[in-house]
């Protein structure tokens, strides 16, 4: 899922806080604006698999 907030890629280098915007492009400095959000998860987690067989089975559980 990607985040529709996007903040300047340039900020702590030309702002004195970070710049939110919702365009490909900072509203201040012209420069280019990433996503704001972290990654959801880590694709190497190394707990993911006990993660979610533990979800499976609560779920077997409840039903």
């Amino acid at each position: 899922m990607k985040s529709d907030i996007r903040v300047c890629s340039a900020w702590r280098d030309r702002h004195a806080r970070p710049v939110y915007s919702l365009s490909e492009t900072c509203p201040e400095c012209g420069a280019p604006t990433e996503n704001s959000a972290p990654a959801p998860y880590n694709p190497e987690d190394p707990y993911g698999e006990y993660r979610r067989a533990r979800k499976r089975r609560l779920a077997e559980e409840s039903e």
